[in-house]
């Protein structure tokens, strides 16, 4: 599998939910938190009108959230889950064994994982890159954003199948 530098490998039922969520925010959420930015307008004095502003406040974030869809959605890598071959890439549950503790993650983007307790690298995180083409059994190290040098082994990487 190989990706740009842009994609983010999703599956497919990660795709349509993320849609389903774009749709949803675009056309119903927009109209909604619209009338309510107009009711809370009608009611005065603007200044100190706490309704309009957390209106407004949510309205940042709901186009906020849509221009992040839209832009995972447009670049999206969209397929099965990666080969089942030991080989780290995105969209493999990896187990690894970094700087001494034993941790299981998705390497993908957090989306994949949505509604899971899983933690969730990206693949250009720094852990991410690091890995990214190693196998099991690879023992390495990276230089964390703090400046410390971790050493990391691979114990298992399999397709995710969320």
């Amino acid at each position: 599998m190989t990706t740009t530098n842009s994609a983010a490998w999703l599956t497919q039922d990660a795709y349509d939910r993320l849609a389903a969520e774009l749709e949803q925010l675009s056309g119903p959420g927009r109209a909604e938190i619209v009338k309510r930015i107009e009711q809370a307008r009608s009611e005065g004095d603007l200044k100190e009108n706490g309704g309009y502003h957390a209106a407004k406040d949510e309205q940042g974030k709901i186009e906020a959230r849509i221009r992040q869809l839209t832009e995972l959605l447009r670049n999206a890598q969209v397929g099965e889950s990666p080969a089942d071959d030991g080989i780290v890439e995105p969209g493999m549950l990896v187990t690894a064994t970094i700087a001494g503790d034993e941790t299981t993650f998705l390497l993908g983007s957090r989306e994949v994982g949505g509604g899971t307790d899983l933690d969730v690298f990206s693949e250009k995180s720094p852990l991410g890159a690091a890995i990214h083409g190693h196998k099991v059994g690879d023992t390495l190290s990276y230089v964390a954003p703090n400046g410390k040098t971790i050493h990391v082994e691979v114990l298992a990487a399999t397709p995710y199948k969320g």
